[in-house]
């Protein structure tokens, strides 16, 4: 099935608003997937991959960009974390997805936690993290640093020359090594840019959740070729603090799951939510 072009725009003020896609399950007991993007995400991530595959077994899918991401425009200064938690929080009551499930991508699962964890929450049924598990020492502190400066020296031609390396797994960059590393030309972000402020709001971004507090079943997949935010010490003593949580490895993947085995990873989620 394809996903019919239906996308939404949600007003959050004058000059800010959320591009989104809401499709419905198709029975009572059908799950809602919330999709929670990364920062330099965009929905139709999600849309083209594994949420039509769920939509195929009759459930729903909620997908939508950030402020400062496709078609969701933004001011000054409203690109932070609260407000990116806070939105989604408006979002979802707005839409009131039957049976949510939460997937979130990277720090997209940090933001899900707090969503479902906040004072003004929106709980789910179950919890996917994808490759969100990490703390932020030195090293990824300076990372989080440098993928601003790198922008602001390229744009985000050159973030994606110099990281796509090491965030995705040997065999997509075989696949897709051409579509990189085209010109020696780059042309800097501008500060008014959506990325910008967005990448800016991940050097302040607080990983503060607690996790033992969360109350759902939790799906965990890592990617072993993510040579960037991956650190099985730290993952392992992570995983130890979860009430309910089922972990597993992807050998062949790195940290872009979704992009990288969209099957596999679709297929591992829907056997996951007949725990719930």
């Amino acid at each position: 099935m394809e996903i019919k072009n239906n996308t939404t725009f949600m007003a959050l003020s004058p000059h800010n608003g959320l591009s989104y896609k809401y499709i419905a399950p198709n029975s009572a007991d059908g799950f809602t997937f919330v999709c929670f993007n990364s920062l330099t995400g965009d929905k139709t991530m999600w849309e083209t991959g594994i949420g039509a595959k769920f939509i195929n077994q009759g459930h729903g899918l909620l997908t939508w960009n950030m402020r400062g991401q496709a078609n969701s425009p933004f001011s000054n200064g409203e690109i932070h974390e609260d407000n990116i938690v806070a939105d989604a929080i408006r979002l979802l009551k707005k839409v009131e997805p039957q049976n949510p499930v939460f997937i979130g991508l990277s720090v997209g699962g940090l933001y899900a936690a707090k969503v479902h964890l906040g004072k003004e929450s929106y709980p789910c049924l179950g919890l996917v993290l994808i490759n969100t598990l990490r703390e932020i020492g030195p090293r990824l502190s300076w990372i989080n640093k440098s993928l601003v400066r790198l922008v602001e020296t390229g744009g985000l031609d050159l973030l994606r020359d110099v990281y796509s390396p090491l965030l995705f797994g040997e065999k997509w960059q075989a696949q897709n090594r051409e579509n990189f590393l085209k010109s020696y030309s780059y042309t800097p972000i501008k500060k008014n840019d959506g990325a910008w402020h967005l990448l800016k709001a991940g050097e302040n971004t607080k990983w503060n959740v607690n996790w033992e507090t969360i109350n759902v079943p939790v799906f965990n997949i890592t990617g072993l070729q993510d040579q960037i935010f991956r650190n099985d010490k730290i993952i392992a003593e992570m995983l130890t603090q979860f009430q309910n949580i089922k972990s597993i490895e992807y050998k062949d993947a790195g940290h872009m799951i979704p992009v990288e085995t969209p099957e596999q990873l679709a297929k591992d989620i829907l056997k996951f939510i007949e725990r719930l």
